[in-house]
């Protein structure tokens, strides 16, 4: 039971109820924006944190208000029992919305596992429709694997399903129709995200608003504000009669800081309070040490005590060193 008097909650009043969980740092593509070509600073398996402790730190943040999780990696489906894990999350007490993000090219084999352990809502990253140009972003040929995994994942009875197209200026913007079509036909919901200077990969994208977009698309297909089931900063478009949505993550022309309610931990426990920023509370170090829960709670608070009005990703995009893919999505 959450003791309500001392809820997750940083300097500026926003509680902190959602946890975005990286259980990898490993990736089976290396899309562009996200990751070098030649990429090998991946953590040691040594240094993952282990099942237990991961259930350990979500069991504390769950006894002071958090009620999301959403896995991601790198690719989560790549680490060894992710279904069992994710099992185990969803029994945590207080613990009611577990959901997943992932490139798809596993879905066949996990969809239903995942189902079955207490996942509800996918997020799906999907940035183009055609084969050529799938394999140019992601550096893999594997856009069919992807298809075939939302396939399965719609049959298997997740819902929503959202895909995320990051919009690269002068690469994809021309897919909009395609994906929109793409999306209406299947039943996803689609949401546009805007590049973030994230290490290199991520400040040499081609970034470009999505205000005019978001302008042009509410005129044209009849769009009115709607709200869509999650924990995250997305803002929806629907059709007066539902059966449409597109959303939009707009961190850069309009970013979303002051409802900002997630903190990050990647696979190694580095617990990062804001995106655009490398300030972070080592978590595995605390347990590893033999730190009590209420020691380790107070280090959490005290941390979040430091958590950011907003990111700086406009001022000092070369603040930010590390890849998105050892971050989590």
């Amino acid at each position: 039971m959450t003791d309500k008097t001392t809820v997750l909650s940083d300097a500026f009043g926003r509680k902190i109820e959602y946890l975005r969980l990286s259980v990898t740092d490993r990736c089976d593509l290396r899309c562009a924006y996200c990751m070098p070509k030649d990429f090998d600073g991946y953590e040691e398996p040594a240094n993952w944190l282990s099942f237990d402790e991961i259930e350990r730190v979500l069991r504390l943040f769950a006894s002071r208000g958090l009620s999301r999780v959403r896995l991601t990696g790198g690719e989560p489906l790549l680490r060894n029992r992710i279904a069992d894990l994710a099992g185990r999350i969803r029994a945590i007490p207080g613990i009611d919305d577990l959901s997943l993000s992932t490139n798809g090219t596993q879905l066949v084999k996990h969809a239903r596992p995942l189902k079955e352990a207490g996942v509800t809502r996918l997020n799906v990253s999907l940035d183009t429709l055609q084969p050529a140009r799938f394999a140019a972003i992601t550096r893999r040929d594997a856009l069919k694997e992807v298809l075939a995994g939302l396939k399965t994942a719609r049959e298997t009875g997740f819902a929503p399903i959202k895909i995320n197209m990051v919009w690269l200026a002068g690469t994809n913007d021309d897919e909009l129709e395609a994906m929109i079509a793409f999306c209406r036909d299947g039943g996803f919901i689609l949401r546009l995200i805007e590049t973030m200077p994230m290490g290199e990969t991520g400040r040499n994208s081609q970034f470009a608003s999505l205000q005019p977009l978001m302008a042009s698309l509410k005129t044209r297909f009849g769009l009115i504000d709607g709200l869509i089931p999650g924990g995250g900063p997305a803002r929806y478009l629907v059709t007066p009669d539902g059966k449409f949505s597109v959303g939009f993550i707009t961190p850069m022309s309009q970013h979303f800081c002051a409802t900002c309610n997630r903190v990050r931990l990647t696979v190694d426990g580095m617990l990062h309070l804001c995106l655009g920023q490398e300030d972070r509370l080592d978590l595995r170090q605390l347990m590893r040490d033999g730190e009590s829960d209420e020691s380790i709670l107070t280090a959490i608070q005290t941390a979040i005590d430091r958590k950011p009005e907003r990111h700086e990703f406009s001022e000092h995009p070369e603040k930010i060193i590390r890849v998105m893919s050892s971050t989590g999505g």
